[in-house]
């Protein structure tokens, strides 16, 4: 464990589009991390994003507006975070945005719920519990799938002791 490793589990966990889905099997499968602590380094790391998102989005987006082309795109994105979690969202309030946090799929992940969570007015303590409670979600997730995974093939290769 070291702290360029760290280091690269915090940026993999704060890239949009990768997050956990990367910052975990970098930790186990690269840097050779035991699953819990690559695990709950990654989990860490996506927690920590969600207030620095929060606190960035509003000067972030005053920019992004200002550009005709990332409008359209910011246009796009808003309007495909609300169609996938206003009705979960007006279902299950606070939960509903854990949940699809919590489904390690492309497109969901403390990103894309900072988008709908800024579009859908969430107060930020809920954002922030919501984005806690996915992250561990879908971090337990990644975790397992990439610890039994590395362990599964494990059969087929024998290790040779010099």
């Amino acid at each position: 464990m070291t702290l360029a490793e760290l280091l690269w589990i915090v940026v993999l966990a704060f890239t949009p589009g990768l997050e956990l889905r990367a910052a975990i099997p970098y930790a186990i499968l690269v840097a050779g991390w035991s699953p819990l602590a690559g695990g709950t380094a990654g989990i860490l790391a996506n927690i920590a994003l969600a207030p620095v998102l929060w606190f960035c989005f509003d000067q972030f987006m005053a920019v992004v507006l200002r550009v005709p082309a990332l409008a359209r795109l910011w246009e796009w994105a808003s309007a495909r975070s609300v169609r996938k979690l206003d009705p979960v969202v007006k279902k299950y309030g606070v939960y509903g945005l854990a949940i699809f946090i919590g489904v390690p799929l492309p497109g969901t992940g403390v990103v894309s719920a900072c988008i709908a969570a800024w579009v859908l007015r969430f107060r930020f303590r809920d954002f922030l519990l919501s984005s806690a409670l996915g992250c561990v979600i879908a971090g337990a997730i990644v975790t397992a799938v990439v610890a039994s995974g590395s362990e599964a093939f494990r059969f087929m290769y024998k290790a040779v002791e010099p």
